[in-house]
This record gives structure tokens, sequence and C-alpha cells, in this order.
């Protein structure tokens, strides 16, 4: 008989950990005689990153005493105590490998439901004092799982624990963790789990991302279960020339160039919404820049058109308008990026401002060339009608559209400007707007424009009650950050790290305008990007959840430790990789 051991709680805190404080709950400590549990949790007990933990389908963590003896062989240790692993329960009994999801069992007077293995992060690493303890449990198939909690009611430490239930589909938490994370993902087992009611909305959701990933064959190829916004492989990996074929003003501060390939080949018909980065030799004897465009062109193999607007100090944006010419050669990489046009029946509104027109009008392109039946909204802001990119050319892609509506507002329309004729309305395009226009609310949302454009109508659309997957975005710079339990400090702009390399590889963030050497001191390219504020997204730091996946626009990296499932072509996973020669990050 399976039986509980110990009942652990602890509160947030923070925790020093590398010049930083991380805000945790992973340190538990044993409590003596009855406690009370509730839905959310047990009575002393809270979780501190809720969007990684907690949660009515996450109440309660379960670890097994078995795994605790594995552990002390494995890491030659002898100073547990019960909580080590972050768990409010210490039992003795049901392992991963037989305990299945959906399985009920009663503890004193408490009812509960296995929902899920336990996501791993860095911060068990802290608790353990074991950096890669993340990627461990995972590799070992040791995770624990996760408790819903049925009925509340008194547990206590001695309590005996019964089963009442099994699971529907009879997978254990084992098979389950392993489906997700290791790497094959048979769509027959994927099915499976997906038959079971009691997993995890998350689980559930990152199961659905495989099987959308390829719908033929038994198996899938790349884990669209970690990262559910994983892009085809680029075409080419690093730089393939182009010539300038076309160059055209947009407007009084945008230019675009039209690039064709030197031979007359084909290009690979970019997603609607991908950018391109572009290598440019700006000054002679200085290292070349790199900076990302959208392509703002119809997908498709002839050519491939990105419209620059030129900043204040922006070097690139300068070369390109004043000295980039026709007949040109540059270097550019294959089309990338996830901000694509999804599928569907449903409406679609196409949201920028100023040059953040530029993906959406490749969309626009798209669903005019295949006569869209959809429903289709076109809503963009400029300054005036000087500043107003591809006005005509929107005008003329609308009328292909049967389903179309547009509005066009401007923040300080000209004298010259009339509005309704060249804008509709003064002022800026908000979500005020959208309510008089009665944008319909189930539609799919994409924004492009200046990151506080971006920012607030995004808030305000989920505030509205767009549906948070159907908002989606693309940031011209770098993207926003992921630091999860590390308070966020005010934002700084890239720059070089405090003890710059003068010589080893060159690392290029290319969102982010900078190319820095690396230095022995690193043990990641995210210690890197760190190291210089520029904004990345991880949680585990061992390789495991994918969330620091990061394009490879070109060069090589070498793993140290090496991920539990390789990332998809043309991307790494930063948090384990080293550059092997310069390379070009999509930082």
């Amino acid at each position: 008989m399976a039986r509980l051991l110990s009942v652990n709680v602890g509160l947030p805190r923070g925790i020093p950990w590398n010049g930083r404080t991380v805000d945790t709950a992973v340190w538990k400590t044993s409590v003596q005689g009855p406690r009370q549990v509730r839905r959310l949790n047990v009575d002393g007990d809270r979780q501190g990153d809720m969007a990684g933990h907690g949660g009515e389908q996450r109440a309660v963590l379960v670890y097994q005493s078995e795994s605790y003896r594995y552990w002390q062989r494995e890491l030659g240790r002898n100073n547990f105590s019960y909580g080590q692993f972050g768990e409010n329960f210490t039992i003795d009994g049901l392992p991963d490998h037989d305990v299945c999801i959906g399985d009920r069992y009663r503890i004193g007077s408490a009812l509960f439901e296995v929902t899920q293995p336990r996501v791993t992060c860095y911060r068990i690493g802290i608790r353990m004092d074991e950096p890669r303890m993340a990627a461990l449990l995972v590799a070992r198939g040791r995770p624990g799982f996760y408790l819903r909690v049925l009925e509340e009611g008194q547990v206590e430490a001695g309590d005996e624990i019964v089963q009442v239930g099994n699971g529907p589909e009879q997978m254990t938490v084992s098979e389950v963790n392993a489906l997700l994370y290791l790497p094959s993902h048979p769509r027959s087992q994927i099915e499976r789990a997906l038959r079971i009611p009691a997993l995890s909305e998350g689980w559930q959701g990152s199961f659905r991302a495989l099987l959308a990933q390829n719908k033929d064959g038994d198996a899938t190829t790349a884990n669209a279960g970690l990262d559910p916004m994983s892009e085809p492989p680029p075409a080419w990996s690093g730089f393939r020339p182009l010539r300038v074929v076309h160059k055209i003003r947009e407007s009084i501060s945008v230019m675009s160039l039209v690039l064709e390939s030197i031979d007359g080949s084909r290009l690979t018909a970019a997603l609607p919404g991908q950018f391109v980065v572009l290598r440019l030799q700006v000054t002679p004897d200085a290292p070349a820049v790199m900076r990302s465009y959208s392509l703002s062109s119809e997908p498709g193999e002839g050519y491939y058109r990105i419209s620059v607007k030129r900043e204040v100090q922006g070097v690139a944006s300068a070369y390109i308008d004043d000295q980039v010419e026709m007949g040109d050669v540059l270097d550019v990489s294959a089309p990338r990026g996830s901000f694509t046009l999804r599928p569907g029946d449903g409406p679609i509104v196409l949201l920028s401002a100023g040059v953040g027109a530029t993906p959406v009008i490749a969309m626009l392109h798209a669903l005019a060339a295949t006569g869209s039946t959809r429903e289709v909204w076109w809503l963009h802001g400029a300054r005036c009608g000087n500043e107003h990119v591809f006005a005509q050319e929107v005008r003329d892609l609308l009328k292909d559209l049967p389903h179309s509506h547009s509005h066009v507002s401007y923040s300080a329309p000209d004298r010259e400007d009339r509005q309704g004729v060249d804008f509709d309305s003064a002022g800026h395009l908000n979500i005020e707007v959208l309510r008089k226009l009665d944008v319909p609310r189930h539609g799919s949302f994409y924004l492009c424009g200046p990151s506080a454009f971006m920012g607030d109508l995004s808030a305000a659309l989920a505030a509205w009650g767009v549906a948070a997957d159907a908002i989606h975005t693309e940031p011209f710079g770098p993207g926003p950050s992921s630091t999860p339990g590390i308070a966020t400090s005010p934002s700084r702009r890239p720059h070089p790290p405090a003890e710059s390399a003068a010589t080893g590889p060159l690392v290029s963030f290319a969102r982010s305008g900078l190319s820095v050497h690396w230095g022995a001191g690193f043990q990641s390219l995210l210690e890197l990007a760190e190291a210089c504020d520029v904004p990345t997204r991880w949680s585990c730091r061992t390789g495991v959840c994918h969330i620091c996946q990061t394009g490879l626009v070109a060069g090589t990296v070498a793993f140290r430790p090496d991920p539990i499932e390789p990332p998809t072509s043309g991307t790494t996973l930063i948090c384990c990789s080293q550059p092997s020669g310069d390379v070009i990050l999509d930082l």
C-alpha cells in the first residue's frame, strides 16, 4: 500500500542566483499534523510562478521516496530532506512508470486526480545545487507528477494512499513525459494521450501542436509541442547573393528594394509575414552590419521586396537609402519567422502603424492572390499622407477581396490630406476605433508597428475579449524577454559585455544590431546575450523546454550539454550552445 510520508509547504521568497534575485517557492518544509488541501494548493503553500506551476490542474506536486534513493546514488549525496525536489507530497510507492494520467487517489479525506508530469525549470537546479537537474529529471524518466483536487479535505503524514479510479487510456506519467520531451512522437500515442480528459490543458495543447505539425506519417519530425511557433526550416543556411533590380520610394521615409537572384534561378517562396536578414558592408574596414527586414511583396519565387524606413542615426537604413543602387549585390538570408498567416475561414484583422505595414501587406497580397472569401480588415495608422506607405497598392488589393474593410487613421494630417479620400479618421489607431467599426472579436489579429503600439493594442484586445491565441505580433527589434521568476529591470539598449573579448568567434545579434566576440567566461550563448542585455526567452537552461529556441541565421554551434531533443533545423537552443565559429542569431 502506498503511503504519504511527508506534507511539505513553502511560500515564494527571493533567492540570490548569478547576481540576480529569483522569486521561487521551490524550498519546501515538512510540516507535522493534518493540513487542509484546497482546490489550488495546500494550506501554507503557494507557487511562485503561476505561468509554469500552480493552478487547478497543478495544485499538488508529488515525488517518490524511491526517486530520492535513486538521486542519492546518482549524485553521490546523502543530505536530502523531505521537500528537496519542491514537492508537496513525498510518498512511498506510486512510481512514475506505474501511475497513469487520470488515475484517482484518496488520501486522508481528500480526493485527487493525476493530471500531468512535472514541468521542469531551472529553479529545481538552484534548489539541488545541480544546474543539470531539470534535464536529468526528464532524461532519467523521474519527473514526478501533479494532482488536481477533486474533493478538498485534510491529509497527514502516514495516511494511506488508496487508488479509487483508473485513467481511461492507462498511459503512465513516464510515457506521457517521454512522448513530449524525448525525440520519438508516434502519432498513435499522441492521439491516445489526447483521449484522456484529465490531461491538463497545457499538455493537450502541446500534443495538438505536434499533431498539426505533420498530419502524415507515423511520427512528427520537429517538436512543435515544445515550440508551438516553430517555423519551416530555412531554404538555405547563411547568406545568398541577390541583386537589386528596383529601388522604389514608398513614402518620404520608406525605401523599397526589389531583389532577384544573380543567376536567374528561382527564389524560395516565403510565407506571408516572414522576414530576411541582410548583411551590409556599410564601412569597408568595419565588420558587416546585420539587419532584419520583413518581406513586403506577394510571396512568390520571382523576387523579394523589402521596405526600409530611414531611422534617425540608422546606419543600415541610411546606407540603403543613400548608397545602395540598382545592380548592387547584397547578402540575403533565407526567409524565416513565425509571424505568418494562419489557415482558416474566420475573419482576418491586419493592424499596422507606420512601416509596420510591411509584413501585413505581404499577407494582404497572399489573400488577394487566392481570391480569399474570408472577411478581411485592413486597419492602418500613419502620421500623414507623406508617410503613408502602400496607400494605392492596398486599395488595389482590397478590390480583389469581396469581403474587405479598410480604415486609415492619420495622427497629424497635413493640410493637403483629405479626410474621406486619403484617410478616414484623425488620431491614433486604437481599440476605440475598432469598437466603433464593430471589428469582429472572433477574428485572427495580426499586429505590427512600434513596440508601444503593439503592446497597448494587444493588451486592449485581450481586455476586449479577443482570445490570446488569436493575437499575433511581430516586433521589428528584439522581442520581449521571458525570464521566469526574475524581476524585470529597467530595459537597456543592447551593448557589448562589461568584459569584451578582443578575439574569438564573432556573435551577431541581428535584431539588436550588435556584434561581439565570444569570450571563454561564458558557458552559453544565452549567458553572452544576457551580459549584453539582449532580450531572451528561457526556462530550463539545460536544453529541455525549447523556450530559448532561436533562429540560427548563419554559422554552427556546439551543444554543451546535448539537449534532450535537437532543435528544429536552422535554429539553436541558446541555453546550451556555444559558437563553433562566427554565428548570427535572430535576437
